[in-house]
């Protein structure tokens, strides 16, 4: 089967279809999310005592190059002595997305936005995650704001939560951001016109790194998974490439960790429920261990996020090629973040183990993750005085099925990355490649070869491989439909 023609994301699109069906997910919506849609019209800026106007600092928003659902935007001010206030706002989807709604029922089956390589499946519909409930620029939204101390020492000092009608002054992307604050290019856009922005950005990025130094001394793991991103040209895809976190990305990452433990503490602090996210101490600890002494470093017997940091960010320098297989490999034996209700009665809540926190959630991203969404109704609820909409019991359920729907959603995301490099290899069968081992059990063995940026199972010639080894493989198939690409050693 040939895949020329008119057009490889045609193809894709039909799988990552398939997939999300396949996996309980909804790809399309229904006539009754559609009628609502219909009927909605943005709030309208009426200024009322409890809703702050904001509109006048400048904020920002920071994202990828084609993002068009934005979350959230920040702004910062120096409180001299190397302290620092940041402010988050948080788009208002309640605003517009009630609950019990038919567009609340779809967000609430789905849970998350699907980014495949082909298509995105968004949470929400367009007309509203790019639109009426996006923060865009020169428009005014009405916004969750987030506000927190930053200390010279990089904890977290004051706090406040509450409801602001808010303008994006200028939608950033994370290239022309990092390229400026590493000194590579010049001012991009807005930074370059609007008078301050500048000199505002600096003060966040001074801010995030302070948080970040933290944050990795008391633990918080530095991996770097391999995500490629597929391009296309005129609906031809064309390659699988690579990105390394940058910087610009690094400081949204980190003001918006800030920002989620705060939500954490202001519910906590109000007695009131929560949906936590959560990563466990790994029961796989001992195979990190075994991991470790293979090259020649020894971990505690028991659990330690600061001995394994110490032992990542050693290896990071010493071996920077293998490094995101190392991370891949350390990522999988930790296991995967969840959801889980934290019981203001009855505190038993794991923290998060990769981030080195005890209170975290999830609330910076309400247009593409529903318990963002759920959180802000919590907050709400809670900013009103009013009786919280969920109870312990439906957080609950809830918990669960995001916890659930993500895990699908992340595996429709990785079957159709699988049917995107098959695409590209399909004509390159009999090829030599550099690979390096990624797995190596009685399930198989498994590679990946850098350009383009694919995994493969080898189907011959495995016999003694195992995982950082560098190997020369040859490609022997490829299967677009099914995700499959097989290699043999050379």
């Amino acid at each position: 089967m040939s895949h020329t023609g008119q057009g490889h994301r045609h193809n894709l699109q039909a799988i990552a279809r398939r997939a999300m069906l396949a996996r309980g997910l909804l790809p399309d919506f229904s006539p009754a999310v559609v009628r609502e849609l219909s009927g909605l019209t943005p709030p309208a800026a009426k200024s009322t005592p409890v809703v702050r106007d904001l509109r006048n600092l400048l904020w920002c928003s920071i994202d990828n190059d084609d993002s068009r659902d934005l979350d959230q935007l920040t702004v910062a001010e120096s409180l001299g002595g190397g302290t620092v206030k940041i402010l988050v706002a948080v788009a208002d989807v309640d605003a517009l997305v009630r609950k019990g709604s038919a567009t609340d029922a779809h967000a609430q089956h789905n849970t998350t936005s699907v980014y495949t390589a082909a298509e995105i499946f968004p949470m929400l519909p367009l007309p509203l995650s790019t639109d009426l409930t996006s923060l865009n620029e020169d428009g005014d939204r009405p916004a969750i704001v987030i506000e927190v101390v930053v200390n010279q020492d990089g904890s977290l000092g004051s706090s406040d939560i509450y409801r602001a009608w808010v303008v994006n002054h200028a939608k950033l992307t994370y290239h022309s951001v990092a390229a400026w604050l590493d000194g590579r290019e010049s001012a991009p856009g807005r930074v370059a016109t609007v008078a301050g922005l500048d000199e505002q950005l600096r003060i966040q990025d001074q801010a995030a790194q302070t948080l970040r130094t933290v944050r990795h001394m008391h633990g918080a793991l530095s991996l770097e998974t391999i995500e490629p991103r597929a391009v296309f040209e005129n609906d031809m895809l064309t390659d699988l490439r690579v990105e390394g976190k940058n910087r610009a990305q690094e400081l949204i990452e980190d003001l918006m960790i800030a920002a989620n433990r705060v939500t954490a503490r202001y519910l906590e602090s109000r007695g009131l429920p929560s949906l936590r996210r959560i990563l466990r101490s790994p029961d796989r600890w001992q195979r990190i261990v075994e991991l470790a002494a293979h090259l020649g470093e020894r971990l505690p017997p028991e659990p330690d996020a600061v001995a394994l940091e110490a032992f990542l960010s050693k290896r990071r320098r010493i071996d920077p090629v293998r490094f995101p297989d190392l991370s891949l490999t350390v990522v999988k034996l930790i296991g995967r973040g969840e959801y889980v209700v934290e019981d203001p009665d009855n505190k038993t809540a794991p923290g998060h183990f990769g981030l080195a926190v005890r209170a975290y959630m999830h609330s910076t991203a309400p247009n593409r993750r529903f318990p963002d969404l759920l959180t802000q109704r919590l907050l709400k609820a809670s900013l009103a005085g009013h009786r919280i909409p969920y109870s312990l019991e439906e957080l609950g359920v809830l918990a669960q099925h995001c916890t659930e729907q993500e895990d699908h959603a992340s595996k429709v995301e990785r079957r159709v990355r699988k049917s995107a490099a098959a695409l590209l290899l399909e004509s390159k069968i009999g090829q030599h490649f550099d690979a390096i081992v990624t797995g190596a059990s009685r399930k198989g063995t498994w590679v990946r070869i850098v350009h383009p940026a694919a995994e493969g199972k080898v189907i011959h010639g495995f016999e003694g491989l195992d995982v950082g080894d560098r190997v020369r493989v040859e490609l022997i198939d490829a299967n677009v439909e099914q995700g499959f690409i097989d290699f043999a050693r050379a």
